[in-house]
C-alpha cells in the first residue's frame, strides 16, 4: 500500500500521455497527518475487449457445421461472429476490413476457411477460445467468385472472376497445380466468355466429377482423372446457384427469370423439368411470364416422404413493394413465407453432413439484413424458433445507453419475472438447433444490467452477467401519451420531426428501482417498480413553463449589474460577462398569435393499464413560451430518499417534489449564480409572468426514481469566422433547428467535434478565455459564437454535503454542473419524514459557485476523508401498491448526520470532472486540493466515478480515442490507452463506463461492444469466454448395402492427393497467389515472437499439437483394434461354418 501526499503527488504520471495532463497540488492540499491512502496502481489496469453483443452490422455471408452445431456469419466490414447455444458468442475481425463473400467450415474439425472481397482466403482456428488466422494466401491475378470444400477433403476449389478453378490445400495453404481452365471446360465452338465461376460442387456419387456453373447459362460436369469435361449442359438464362440430388442423377439451377431447371445428368440435351414457382401460367401454352431471380435453391431429400426445395427471389414482377420471400415446396404444397428485410442467404439445416445419404432437412436458418430467422420444417405452418441471442438490440435504433455493473442481487429475477410475461406465443416446440459450444467457466459472479433507450420511445433492460445478454424487460413509454393516427394529424406543437418519443437521457436508481427517464419532446416521465396490475384512471401530469431569458444588447460584451460576482481564486471570471445565454423567441409577434402552454405530446385522457413493472407515476413537460418551443433537456437525475426529479436544459433547471406533486423550482441558469436574493432577480427583457421560482404549485401525480449521472457532451454551437451579427443569428438558428432533430444534443456534439478536433488553434484562445477573464475580441468567431449561445446544465449530483463554507453538519445538497464548467452549490431544506414529508414544503436555495473547470462538467461525486466514496442516499425498493404496513417497514433513509467538521479541518472531497480538466475540492473550505488538465488538444466525451479494486476512480473517455483513469483523490494517471478514436456520433451518445473495470458502447446500429479496463478481468478473460469446439464423433457414413457394394453403385471415392499434390499436377506458379502465416501458426508466433517468451509459446502450441496427433493416434489405434477384433471374429465364424463341409459341399 502507498501513500501519497503533498510532496508525492506527482508520483506515477506518464510522460507519453497524449494529453500532457499534470496533477498540481493546490495550496489547500492535505497536511502530512492527512494523507489519504491510495491502492490502485498502474499494474492493476488494463484495456481489451470482450465481447460484442447484438446482431452482425451489414451481414454478408453465412455457414454452418451440422456436426459441431455452430453457425458462422461473415460481414461487409470482415468481421467474423460465430454461434453456438444460447450465451455462446465470439467475435473476431480481418485486418484488412474487407467484405466476407464466403465461408466454408471444415466439418468437425474446427476451423474455417473464409473468402474476401480483397480475393484472399483465410484458415481460422476455432479451437482456441479466441480464434486466430492460421493461414492466409492473397490472389494477385484472379478475382475469387466461389468456394467449395466438399466433406472430410482438404482439397479446397476455387472459383475466379476469369471463369478458372484453381485448388488449395488447407492443411498447409499452398495452390496445387491443378487448373481447371475455362477454355478446357466450355466447348471450343464457344465464342464468347462464359462468365464468372457462380457454382462448384462435387457429384454426391462420385467425388471424381466436378460441376461448374458459370454465369452465362453454361453448367459443365469435369472429369477430374481424365481432365476433360464429360457433359456441358445449356440454358439461355444466367444462373444463379445450383443444388444436387443426394442420388447425384440430377441437379437442379435456378436463374435470374425465375425458373427452375431440373437436369438428368446424363442427358445434357435438355432440361428433364422448367417451372416458374410464381409465374402466372398463361391459358395457351406459352411461357410464363418472366419472374425475378431465384437466387438461390436448396434440394433436399427426405426417406419418408418428398423431398424440400427450398428458394429465395423468384418473385412475380407484379408484386412491386412485397416484402421478400422464403419459398418452400414439398411435394405438393408451395409455402411462401414474408420476411420482414431483405434475405441476405439461408442455408437448410440437414441431419447428415454427408451429401450422398437422404438429407432429413429439418430447419431452414435465413440470414436478412437485420435479423436471424430459424423456421421448423417439422411443424404444420413452418413455425419458427424462438431465437435465444440477443440479436433485438437495434428493433428500434438506440438513443442512449447505461451500464450498471454490481447491481442488488435480487433485480435480475425481479425483472426476469415480470419481463417473461411479455413473450410472444406461437413459437417452435422444438430446442433451438444451433446448440454447439459449451459456456465459459468465469468467476465473475455480479450482476449486471445494461439499460437501452431508443427512438420508439422503448427501454430495454438487459442481463448482462458473466458476459453475455439477455433481454429482461421492455418497456414502452410512448404508451403515455396519444398517438396520431394519421400522418394529417400529427401536431404542429412537434419539436422533433419524427420519432417524437425517442428516449433522450435516463436517470436509474438500482436500490430503489425508481426510473426516470426524458424524451426528445422535452418530457419527462417518472416510473415506480410494482408486481402488480393497475389501472390508472387519469395519468397525473404537470407542465412546466421554462422560459428564456432575453439579452437586451445584441453584442455578447457584459452586462454591468446584470453580472453577478463569484467568489474566484486568483483570477477575475465572471460567468455571465462570456454569454448572454437566451436568444429572442422569434415567434413572439407573429400575426397569428404565438403558441403558449401547449406541450409538444399529449398525454392520454382514457384510462392506462399499467401491466407489472414500471409504471407511471407523474408525466412532466414542458411547454411552448410565447411561440417558442421548449428546449430539450440536457441532463436529469432523481432521488429517491429525497423523492425529487431535476432536469436542466439550455434554459435554467427545474426541480420537482414527486411525492407532493409540486413544481419547487423553475430557474434560469443564470440566476443560481448569485447567492443572495436567488429569486429575486428581475429578467433583462420583458416576458410574460410565470410562475415564482421558489413557488408550490400543484400538479397531478409524481414519482420517485434515481440519481443519474447524466454527462452528455453539451456546448455552444460553433459557427464560420463571422462577425456579422445577422450571419451569426441565422447560424445560431440553424444549430437550435439541428438540436431539434438529433437526439442527445447531437447537433452541439456536432459543433464541438468540429470546433474542437479540427480547430485545435483557435480553440485553445477560447479555452484561455472562458478559464480566465473575459476578452472583448471578437476575433475569434468560436469565442463570440460561445458567448451567444446559451449555458446548459450538463449534470447534476445529489449529496448530503456541506453548503457553505461555514457550515458544520452535513445537510441535503444538489450540485449543478453547466456546459460553461461552473458548478453550484444548491442546498435542499427536507421536512421530517412520515405524513409532514407529503404536506410540508421543500425548501431549496442556491448557494453560490462551488468552482469552475475548462470545459462543460460531465461528473460529479463526494468522497469521505478516507477517500471512500459517498453514494447519494437512496429508499430501499417497497411495493407501492403494498399494504401501508409493508411500505412503513421498508422505508429508511440514510442519516442526514455525518461526523460535524471542526473548526479549519476538511472531512469530505468533492470530484469534478469536465471536459478538459478534473478537480478535487475540499468541504466545507470550498478549497481546491488537487488538479489535473486531462486533455489540450481534444475533449472529454464521457467521464465516471467508479468503483474497482475496493476502491474509486475516475474514468475518461476522450474524442481523440484515448481511454484514462485516474487516481482519487490524488488524480494520479493510472491508464492512458489510446483505444478508439471518435469517428461516429454513435460512440459519443453510448458510451459508458461502470464499476468492477467495465465499459461498453455501440461499435454499430446493431452491435454492443464490451471493454474491460481491468488487469484482473484481462487475466480471467480465457476462463470466461465460451468455447466454440467440443469433441463430437462424426456420424457414420452411409452404409452402401451389399448389391451396391457387389455390383459398384454407391460413392465412389477419390485419392484428391494423387490428383492434386505436387508429385502429379506440379507447382502452381509463385506470382498467382502469396501465402502469408497467420498469427496463431507456427509460422506466425516465429515471426511474431523471439527471445525466452516466444519459445516457451512456440513450446507451448507443439505440445498442444502434439497432444492432439497423440490423441488422434491413440484413437485411430484403438479404431483398428476394434476393426481387427471384427474381422477376428467373422473369420472364426467362417471357420466354423465351413469346417465339416466337403469342397463339393461349397
Amino acid at each position: 500500500m502507498k501513500k501519497f501526499n503533498i510532496r508525492k503527488v506527482l508520483d506515477g504520471l506518464t510522460a507519453a500521455s497524449s494529453s500532457s495532463s499534470s496533477a498540481t497540488a493546490q495550496p489547500g492540499a492535505p497536511r502530512e497527518n492527512d494523507v489519504v491512502q491510495e491502492t490502485l496502481q498502474t499494474e492493476q489496469f488494463q484495456l481489451c475487449k470482450t465481447v460484442r453483443h447484438g446482431f452482425p452490422y451489414q451481414p454478408s455471408s453465412m455457414a454452418f457445421d451440422p456436426v459441431q452445431k455452430i453457425l458462422a456469419i461473415g460481414t461487409q466490414s470482415g468481421a467474423l461472429r460465430l454461434f453456438g447455444r444460447a450465451g455462446v458468442e465470439c467475435y473476431c475481425q480481418h485486418e484488412s476490413g474487407a467484405a466476407v463473400i464466403q465461408l466454408q467450415f471444415l466439418i468437425n474439425e474446427g476451423a474455417l476457411v473464409s473468402a474476401l472481397a480483397d480475393d484472399s482466403i483465410h484458415l481460422w482456428n476455432l479451437r482456441q477460445k479466441i480464434p486466430a488466422i492460421l493461414h492466409s494466401l492473397k490472389f494477385n491475378r484472379e478475382r475469387i467468385t466461389y468456394c467449395h470444400l466438399p466433406f472430410q477433403s482438404k482439397w479446397l476449389y476455387i472459383g475466379t472472376e476469369r471463369g478458372n478453378i484453381h485448388i488449395v490445400n488447407v492443411e498447409s495453404f499452398t495452390l496445387s497445380g491443378y487448373v481447371i481452365m475455362w477454355n478446357k471446360a466450355i466447348e471450343l465452338s464457344t465464342k464468347t466468355h462464359p462468365g464468372p465461376v457462380v457454382h462448384i460442387s462435387d457429384n454426391p456419387m462420385d467425388e471424381g466429377k466436378l460441376l461448374i456453373g458459370f454465369e452465362c447459362g453454361v453448367v459443365v460436369l469435369w472429369d477430374l482423372k481424365s481432365k476433360k469435361a464429360d457433359y456441358r449442359y445449356n440454358y439461355d438464362e444466367a444462373i444463379h446457384s445450383v443444388a444436387w440430388h443426394h442420388e447425384g442423377k440430377q441437379f437442379v439451377c435456378s436463374h435470374s427469370d425465375g425458373t427452375l431447371t431440373t437436369w438428368n445428368v446424363r442427358a445434357p440435351a435438355k432440361p428433364a423439368q422448367i417451372i416458374t414457382p410464381h409465374g402466372k401460367q398463361p391459358k395457351d401454352g406459352k411461357k410464363p411470364e418472366p419472374c425475378k431471380p431465384i437466387l438461390k435453391v436448396e434440394y433436399k431429400t427426405t426417406r419418408a416422404g418428398d423431398p424440400f426445395m427450398v428458394l429465395s427471389g423468384g418473385l412475380s414482377y407484379d408484386t412491386v413493394g412485397r416484402r421478400a420471400c422464403l419459398t418452400v415446396m414439398h411435394g405438393k404444397s408451395t409455402a411462401v413465407l414474408e420476411m420482414d428485410y431483405p434475405i441476405v442467404d439461408f442455408l437448410t439445416l440437414c441431419e447428415t453432413p454427408y451429401p450422398n445419404d437422404y438429407q432429413e432437412a429439418y430447419a431452414v436458418v435465413v440470414l436478412l439484413e437485420k435479423d436471424l430467422v430459424v423456421i421448423d420444417l417439422g411443424q404444420i405452418g413452418y413455425p419458427i424458433f424462438e431465437n435465444p441471442y440477443p440479436l433485438g438490440i437495434h428493433e428500434s435504433p438506440v438513443t442512449c445507453c447505461e451500464y450498471f455493473a454490481d447491481c442488488p442481487a435480487e433485480l435480475i429475477p425481479a425483472l426476469y419475472s415480470i419481463g417473461s410475461r411479455q413473450k410472444r406465443q406461437g413459437y417452435s416446440k422444438k430446442e433451438w438447433p444451433i446448440s454447439g459450444g459449451n459456456w465459459g467457466q468465469g468467476a465473475q459472479s455480479y450482476p449486471e444490467i445494461i439499460i437501452t433507450g431508443h427512438a420508439d420511445g422503448s427501454i430495454k433492460f438487459w442481463d448482462a452477467s458473466a458476459l453475455m445478454l439477455q433481454v429482461l424487460y421492455k418497456l414502452k413509454t410512448a404508451k403515455v401519451f396519444e398517438r396520431a393516427r394519421g400522418k394529417d394529424e400529427k401536431p404542429s406543437t412537434d419539436i422533433v420531426e419524427e420519432d417524437p418519443f425517442a428516449i433522450q437521457t435516463l436517470s436509474w436508481c438500482p436500490e430503489s428501482r425508481m426510473l426516470c427517464v426524458a424524451g426528445v419532446s422535452a418530457h419527462v416521465i417518472v416510473y415506480r417498480f410494482s408486481k402488480q396490475e393497475i389501472t390508472t384512471e387519469v395519468v397525473e401530469l404537470l407542465e412546466v413553463r421554462m422560459q428564456s431569458e432575453f439579452s437586451d444588447v445584441d453584442s455578447p460584451d457584459p452586462g454591468g449589474e446584470q453580472t453577478p460576482t463569484l467568489p474566484t481564486s486568483g483570477t477575475s471570471s465572471s460567468p455571465q460577462e462570456s454569454e448572454p445565454h437566451f436568444q429572442p423567441c422569434t415567434g413572439s409577434n407573429s400575426s397569428d398569435g404565438p403558441r403558449d402552454n401547449i406541450p409538444c405530446l399529449q398525454v392520454r385522457s382514457s384510462p392506462l393499464k399499467q401491466s407489472p413493472g414500471y409504471q407511471v407515476e407523474l408525466v412532466i413537460q414542458l411547454v411552448w413560451v410565447s411561440g417558442e418551443p421548449p428546449q430539450q433537456i440536457t441532463s436529469l437525475a432523481i432521488n429517491s430518499s429525497y423523492g425529487l426529479v431535476v432536469f436542466g436544459n439550455s434554459n435554467g433547471l427545474a426541480v420537482v417534489d414527486y411525492l407532493q406533486k409540486t413544481l419547487l423550482l423553475n430557474m434560469g441558469t443564470s440566476e443560481l449564480y448569485s447567492p443572495s436574493e436567488p429569486y429575486q432577480r428581475q429578467p433583462r427583457s420583458p416576458r410574460k409572468a410565470r410562475q415564482p421560482s421558489g413557488a408550490l404549485c400543484d400538479s397531478n401525480d409524481g414519482s420517485n426514481a434515481s440519481e443519474d449521472r447524466c454527462k452528455s457532451p453539451t456546448s455552444g454551437p460553433s459557427s464560420p469566422c463571422n462577425s456579422d451579427d445577422e450571419r451569426k443569428q441565422k447560424f445560431i438558428e440553424k444549430v437550435k433547428l439541428k438540436s431539434r432533430r438529433f437526439s442527445k444534443t447531437v447537433a452541439s456534439d456536432f459543433a464541438k467535434m468540429s470546433r474542437k478536433i479540427s480547430s485545435s488553434g483557435e480553440h485553445k484562445p477560447d479555452q484561455d478565455a472562458k478559464d480566465n477573464s473575459f476578452t472583448r475580441s471578437r476575433s475569434s468567431s468560436v469565442t463570440s459564437i460561445d458567448r451567444e449561445s446559451r449555458e446548459a446544465i450538463s449534470s447534476f449530483h445529489f449529496c448530503e454535503s456541506y453548503s457553505r463554507k461555514t457550515e458544520s453538519l452535513v445537510s441535503p445538497c444538489l450540485l449543478v454542473g453547466t456546459t460553461q464548467g461552473f458548478v453550484i452549490m444548491v442546498a435542499l431544506s427536507l421536512p421530517p419524514g412520515g405524513d409532514q414529508r407529503l404536506q410540508q414544503p421543500v425548501g431549496i436555495s442556491s448557494c453560490g459557485t462551488l468552482m469552475r473547470l475548462k470545459g462543460g462538467i460531465l461528473t460529479m461525486a463526494l468522497l469521505d476523508s478516507t477517500g471512500t466514496l459517498l453514494p447519494p442516499s437512496y429508499e430501499p425498493w417497497h411495493d407501492p401498491n403494498a399494504s401501508d404496513e409493508e411500505k412503513e417497514k421498508s422505508r429508511r433513509r440514510r442519516p442526514a448526520s455525518s461526523p460535524s467538521s471542526q473548526e479549519g479541518q476538511d472531512i469530505q472531497f468533492a470530484v469534478l470532472c469536465s471536459e478538459k480538466q478534473a478537480k478535487v475540492v475540499a468541504l466545507p473550505s470550498q478549497t481546491c486540493i488537487y488538479k489535473h488538465s486531462i486533455t489540450e488538444t481534444s475533449f472529454v466525451l464521457r467521464a465516471d466515478v467508479v468503483q474497482i479494486a475496493g476502491t474509486n476512480c475516475i474514468t475518461c473517455f476522450c474524442a481523440n480515442g484515448h481511454i484514462m483513469t485516474l487516481s482519487l483523490p490524488s488524480l494520479r494517471p493510472l491508464l492512458d490507452v489510446n483505444y478508439l478514436p471518435l469517428t461516429d456520433m454513435r460512440i459519443a451518445r453510448t458510451f459508458c463506463f461502470s464499476n468492477m473495470g467495465q465499459a461498453l458502447y455501440l461499435t454499430s446500429p446493431t452491435e454492443i461492444q464490451r471493454i474491460t479496463y481491468s488487469q484482473e478481468t484481462c487475466d480471467n478473460l480465457q476462463e470466461m469466454l465460451s468455447e466454440l469446439f467440443t469433441p463430437v464423433e462424426t456420424p457414420e457414413a452411409p452404409n452402401r448395402g451389399f448389391f451396391k457394394g457387389l455390383f459398384g453403385g454407391g460413392a465412389q471415392s477419390l485419392d484428391r492427393e494423387d490428383l492434386f499434390g505436387e508429385t502429379a499436377a506440379g507447382k502452381a506458379s509463385r506470382s498467382l497467389a502469396q501465402h502469408i502465416p497467420g498469427p496463431g501458426s507456427m509460422e506466425g508466433m516465429k515471426g511474431a515472437a523471439s527471445g525466452v517468451v516466444g519459445e516457451l509459446a512456440r513450446a507451448r502450441i507443439a505440445l498442444d499439437e502434439r497432444g492432439q496427433k497423440l490423441g488422434e493416434l491413440e484413437e485411430r489405434t484403438a479404431a483398428m483394434m476394434a476393426s481387427a477384433e471384427s474381422f477376428s471374429k467373422h473369420a472364426h465364424d467362417m471357420m466354423l461354418k465351413y469346417k465339416d463341409k466337403k469342397w463339393y459341399q461349397l
